[in-house]
C-alpha cells in the first residue's frame, strides 16, 4: 500500500511548469517544524490546531501538519488493521504488520531530529519540559492508538516513546495528540505575539501562574487588587511572585516539593 499523507498549512512555492492543481498535495516547507500524525481518523485534524494562534501559525508556515492514514497500510481488501489479543481478552489490538510499515513510510519522509511517540495511558506524563524539548527538535511523529492499543513488538522494535496526557483513559490518541502539539507549537519562534507570555505562564518556571485581572476595575463587588493598579512595577512583580508561590503550595504540593528539595 502507498502512504498518501494529507498536509495542512502553507505550501512550498517552487518554480515548476506543472499546474499547481496537478502537484502532489504533500509539499513541505524547508526548515519548518513538522508534526506527523499516524491515525485511523485523519479527518480529525487539524481540529482545534487550525484555530487561534496555532491555526494562524499553520497558515503562515511557522509549522506544518501531516496526517497519515493507518488504513492505507491495512490488510486485505477491507483494509483490516487489528486482530484479537494473543492469549484472549476483550477488544482488538492494532497489528504489528500494519503499524510497522506505516512507521517506516513516515520515517522515510521525516528529516532531522524527530521523536517518535505513541499516545498511551501507561507512558511518561506529558509536561512543559517535554513540550520545550519537542519544540527544540525538527518536529514530532505521533502514533495515535485505538482499541486495546498497539502490538508491543512494534513499540520495542522502533524504540517508540510512550507518552500520556494524564492518569485517565481515552478512546483514542487523537485528542491527546492535539493537546500536546498545541502545547509545543506555541513555544515555536514567532507563534506567540508576546514572547514573554511563554516565560510568565504556569509551569514555565516550575510554578503555577499568578491570578490575572482586567477591566472593569470592579465587578459584582469584586475589585482588582490595589497593588495591580498602583503602577509600582517592583511591588506588582513581588505580589505576583508571592501569589504564584501560594497557589502552587495550595494546589500542587507535588510541584512545590520539587522546588524546595
Amino acid at each position: 500500500m502507498t502512504d498518501n499523507p494529507k498536509s495542512h498549512g502553507r505550501k512550498t512555492i517552487r518554480p515548476t511548469l506543472t499546474p499547481r492543481s496537478l502537484m502532489d498535495g504533500d509539499e513541505e516547507l524547508a526548515g519548518v517544524w513538522q508534526a506527523r500524525i499516524m491515525t485511523l481518523f485523519p479527518n480529525a485534524f487539524p481540529g482545534v490546531l487550525g484555530e487561534s494562534l496555532t491555526g494562524r501559525a499553520l497558515k503562515d508556515g511557522k509549522w506544518q501538519l501531516h496526517t497519515h492514514d493507518l488504513r492505507s497500510h491495512g490488510l486485505t481488501k477491507h483494509r483490516n488493521v487489528d486482530d484479537t489479543p494473543a492469549g484472549g481478552g476483550a477488544g482488538m489490538v492494532l497489528r504489528a504488520d500494519v503499524i510497522g510499515p506505516a512507521i517506516e513510510a513516515v520515517q522515510r519522509q521525516s528529516k532531522g531530529n524527530v521523536p517518535l511517540v505513541y499516545m498511551s495511558p501507561r507512558g511518561r506524563r506529558f509536561d512543559q519540559e517535554m513540550a520545550r524539548n519537542w519544540a527544540r527538535c525538527d518536529g514530532v511523529t505521533v502514533l495515535c492508538g485505538r482499541f486495546e492499543g498497539v502490538d508491543e513488538r512494534v513499540l520495542q522494535h522502533y524504540g517508540v516513546m510512550e507518552v500520556s496526557l494524564g492518569d485517565f483513559v481515552m478512546t483514542g490518541g487523537e485528542i491527546a495528540a492535539q493537546a500536546m502539539i498545541d502545547a509545543t507549537v506555541r513555544l515555536l519562534p514567532g507563534v506567540l505575539g508576546n514572547a514573554d507570555s511563554a516565560v510568565e505562564e504556569s509551569h514555565s518556571n516550575g510554578l503555577l501562574e499568578h491570578p490575572q485581572y482586567t477591566k472593569p476595575a470592579e465587578w459584582m463587588g469584586h475589585k482588582i487588587p490595589d497593588v495591580l493598579m498602583s503602577g509600582n512595577h517592583a511591588k506588582i512583580e513581588a505580589w505576583r511572585r508571592e501569589m504564584s508561590h501560594e497557589i502552587t503550595k495550595e494546589r500542587r504540593p507535588d510541584l512545590w516539593a520539587k522546588l524546595t528539595d
